[in-house]
Parts: structure tokens; sequence; C-alpha cells
């Protein structure tokens, strides 16, 4: 299935109004109604993109369950408990609207998984890297040689993905201190929609494991998980050009 079609279903089961107006999911008596509706609707899930070069990419093995919970829970939409472990060349990488990395080390992606990965992006993807403390200067690389011809760009705080389920007026919140810089979100963008997510210097996934794991207060794990059901929700509802 592919991630066009995917979308198309999910617009069909779950017509999605601005976060204001209350988000339309089918009510159980709709359901009830129509009950093929419930039943032909596929969980989807993040995939975990597993890469080359040594890096720890199976890094917060809690994140991704609590991040789908809180999606799950929060948005209605009907989503898997676990996430699934990809590779850029797994024939399976366009069933996937998100796919999600992150690591503390090196990066390396070959020439056929960098076809594959733009092809998965042109395709309707995006791929969310969320830097834990020491992949940046790899990342960046592979980013270069991924999209030559497109830099990533910081995201300005009015960007779409700041208000596509709960409001962040400022951008992007910081989590976890690493450097102490403030935490920025660059993007790379192909016809005008955003294909390439990185978060720097906030550790999101960090703040999406369990709690007992960092020992993250409370608001800092709610801002965490906000921000990654936005960036869910940016993914399952935007429209490909």
């Amino acid at each position: 299935m592919s991630v066009l079609t995917l979308l198309a279903s999910l617009c069909l089961l779950f017509p999605v109004g601005p976060p204001g107006d209350g988000w339309a999911f089918p009510s159980p008596a709709a359901e009830a109604a129509d009950p093929l509706r419930a039943d032909e609707a596929v969980p989807l899930t993040i995939g975990r993109l597993q890469y080359g070069g040594g890096g720890d990419w199976y890094a917060n093995p809690s994140s991704l369950p609590n991040l789908l919970e809180a999606i799950r829970t929060r948005t209605g939409i009907p989503v898997a408990t676990r996430e699934e472990v990809v590779t850029p060349l797994d024939p399976s990488l366009p069933d996937f609207p998100l796919i999600h990395m992150s690591g503390h080390g090196e990066v390396v992606f070959e020439a056929e998984e960098r076809a594959a990965l733009r092809r998965y992006l042109e395709g309707g993807g995006l791929l969310h890297a969320d830097d834990n403390y020491g992949m940046d200067e790899a990342f960046r690389r592979e980013m270069a040689r991924l999209y030559p011809d497109r830099p990533m760009v910081e995201l300005p705080p009015d960007h779409a993905i700041f208000s596509a389920f709960y409001e962040f007026p400022e951008g992007l919140p910081k989590i976890h201190e690493h450097d102490g810089e403030s935490p920025q979100a660059f993007g790379i963008f192909e016809d005008g929609r955003l294909v390439v997510l990185y978060t720097y210097e906030t550790d999101l996934g960090n703040g999406w494991e369990d709690q007992e794991v960092h020992g993250n207060p409370p608001e800092l794990r709610e801002e965490a998980l906000r921000m990654g059901v936005n960036i869910f929700v940016h993914a399952v509802t935007r429209r490909i050009p």
C-alpha cells in the first residue's frame, strides 16, 4: 500500500478539521451504522529506520511505543502499539507515512539506499530525524548527499507542523540540555512539501521515553509528546501536490 493510498483511506475514515473545530472522527453510532468502516481501518504505525555506519539506530526503545499511545488516545487515529523496524531498501517502506531515526553516532546511506529514500520521500513520505546527541555531523553530511540540490533550512515558528494538532507558537520545544543551545527544527522541501524534518538540540525521543529512564519532569515529557503528535498528524494529513 502506498503512502498516497494510506492518506486517502485515512481522510475517508477520519475526516480532519482544524484542531479548534474538534477533529471529526467516527462516532460509535456511525461505526454501528456502518461497521465496515471500523473493520476496514488499517492501523498505521511509525517506521524506525535502521541505518548503516555503526550508529545506535535502536536508541530510546520506549520512545515510539509511548508516542504511538499518545497519538491513539489523543487524536483517535488508529495506530499500532509499536513501531516497525525498516531499512531504506525495505519493500514495505511506502506503507509508512512517517519514518523516524535517532541515535548518537555515525550514519551512512549507500547510493542504493539514498535512491530508495528519495523515492519514498518524493512519493509522499516524511523522514523525521531526532538528534540524540552526536549524530549531527553525520546526518547533515548524508542529507547533503541525499539532496545535494536542496539544502536544509530552518523552519519558522509559523510552519504548519507547529500547529498540526497542538499549538507551539514559539516553535520547537527544548527537552534535553545537550549543549544548552536553543532547539532548532530544519527541513528539506520537495515542491513546497516538507519531506525531511530534523530536530536538533532538543531530543524529543528523550522526552518520549518512560519517565524513569531520564527523569524528565512531567511538563517536559508533555511538551515532547505534543510535538511528536504534531509530527505524526502532519505526516498523515498533509496533501500531496
